[in-house]
């Protein structure tokens, strides 16, 4: 708590987390084991094939989950090691989804992953709701995107109450719902309990213009702080959840205002053409739990392709750019590229790997695109992991280069950590987050919920589907995706 001591101004959920990230100072006191049992010596190693890496990334991801959620009421880190004392909520949302693809895989018994759902769904369904300023976890049904690892309340001032984050919080429950689907008391006490904490969510309440959500609220001011969604981002499934609500749904102008921005990002990129966004989260969130393969909205239908292959594109293009290089970092290339939303050194103006003095950034939401680009050489993972089902066929080499040329540094206990930056020379500079070492640059220490929940479950999505096809029994999504407009492929099915 007194991490947030001297915050004056309100934090959006972007701005949380790049004040996570200021505040959590992953102290190099918390040094994680590296991953030195396949490496040789100057980058050379014998790794498995693809599937025994991916074998490997999945256990290890997962494990971040299973390890550091609280067992008594479900709660993950933001952050870990970094900030182990602050829940994020849509990291429960990813968790909750992790422990369908742990039960899928045998690392954990379908019992034990039934257990831990259900303490967390006991958790959010009793959590005190109301406007207080404190001891609430949420409000109208919505949660604070950020709460007390241990006591589940909001977690400090400034801290906002947050449609998106909710939203990922309840795919992920929507997803344990429709996989705990035994008679047996436990998975039917699951499924009551999602259906009363989804049942009470106030879409209209987050609604302050025509159509469009708000991203959050405070006690303090009230809807003032924030402002609304609009497309092209990686809220999709939020809006289209919205949509499908059983009790308090979004109208059916929700869809049409948030796509009417789509034009703005429309257009060619990289040799490929696709509706844009720069960060790879924004093609990637609402693919967790979302098959739009074959499914089309209206604004796509005009243009030819699906979602999927918008994000495949989006995908391609950012390999492209990494080759083309235009910033001149170290490393980038044909397979080792990714820019997303992420850790960084910090706000340092420093050298790089020529002896030139370049701009470092601390957490941002790193990207390449037709309208933003913003690239300081720092990778992250995450972002060519998460795209596995979109472009295999570069993203599995991606994998394997990262192991080979860089796993001794950046794979760890829980897989990779959030990200690194070969370009950083800046030696001595005050880093917001993990380390700087010689003859490397710099690179993190901690492992960020939102950006472990995409890899493990978009890499089970790739290799059988199972999100997607679990997701896709609930009629909640169903009658969102009706409700928005898609037509096409698996929704005309039974």
């Amino acid at each position: 708590m007194q991490a947030l001591n001297g915050i004056n101004s309100p934090l959006t959920r972007r701005a949380w987390l790049a004040r996570a990230a200021v505040l959590a100072l992953a102290g190099c006191g918390n040094q994680l084991p590296l991953v030195t049992e396949l490496g040789g010596s100057h980058g050379e190693s014998l790794l498995p094939d693809d599937a025994g890496l991916l074998d490997d990334l999945e256990r290890r991801t997962f494990q971040f989950f299973w390890d550091t959620a609280n067992p008594v009421n479900g709660l993950v880190p933001d952050r870990w090691p970094g900030n182990p004392h602050m829940a994020s909520i849509a990291s429960v949302g990813f968790a909750l989804t992790a422990y369908v693809v742990g039960v899928d895989r045998s690392l954990v018994t379908r019992e034990a992953a039934r257990d831990r759902v259900l303490a967390t769904a006991r958790f959010f369904a009793q959590a005190p709701q109301g406007p207080q300023a404190s001891g609430m976890a949420g409000h109208h049904g919505f949660f604070y995107h950020f709460l007390d690892m241990q006591t589940g309340a909001r977690f400090g001032p400034r801290v906002e109450l947050s449609s998106a984050d909710t939203g990922l919080l309840l795919a992920g429950f929507l997803c344990a719902q429709a996989y705990f689907d035994r008679e047996d008391a436990a998975e039917a006490e699951i499924r009551r309990l999602v259906d009363q904490i989804h049942g009470r969510i106030d879409w209209p309440w987050m609604q302050q213009r025509p159509g469009l959500i708000c991203m959050g609220w405070n006690p303090e001011h009230g809807f003032r702080d924030f402002i609304d969604y609009h497309g092209f981002d990686e809220v999709m499934v939020v809006v289209l959840l919205a949509l499908g609500s059983p009790t308090q749904p979004l109208g059916p102008e929700a869809w049409p205002a948030f796509t009417a921005t789509y034009h703005r990002t429309w257009g060619e990129y990289m040799g490929q053409l696709h509706l844009g966004g720069a960060p790879l989260f924004w093609h990637q969130f609402s693919h967790v739990w979302v098959d739009f393969r074959g499914i089309r909205d209206p604004y796509l239908r005009e243009r030819g392709l699906d979602y999927f292959e918008n994000s495949r594109r989006a995908t391609l293009a950012q390999q492209a750019y990494a080759i083309a290089n235009p910033g001149d970092w170290n490393d980038y290339g044909e397979q080792v590229w990714g820019l997303t939303a992420s850790d960084g050194p910090g706000t340092v103006s420093g050298l790089d790997h020529k002896g030139r003095v370049r701009q470092f950034q601390d957490y941002k939401a790193r990207g390449a695109g037709l309208r933003d680009t913003l690239d300081d050489g720092t990778i992250a993972p995450t972002a060519a992991l998460s795209s596995l089902p979109f472009a295999p066929e570069i993203v599995l080499p991606t994998l394997r280069a990262l192991r080979q040329r860089f796993g001794a540094v950046i794979y760890r206990r829980y897989g990779f950590v959030d990200a690194f930056n070969t370009s950083f020379r800046a030696k001595g500079a005050k880093l917001s987050d993990g380390r700087y070492l010689d003859g490397f640059g710099w690179v993190d220490d901690d492992y960020l919920g939102l950006d472990q929940g995409p890899i493990v479950a978009m890499l089970a999505n790739h290799r059988n589907g199972l999100i997607w096809s679990t997701m896709r029994r609930h009629p909640a999504l169903r009658r969102g995706l009706q409700r928005a407009g898609f037509t096409g492929g698996w929704l005309e099915g039974a």
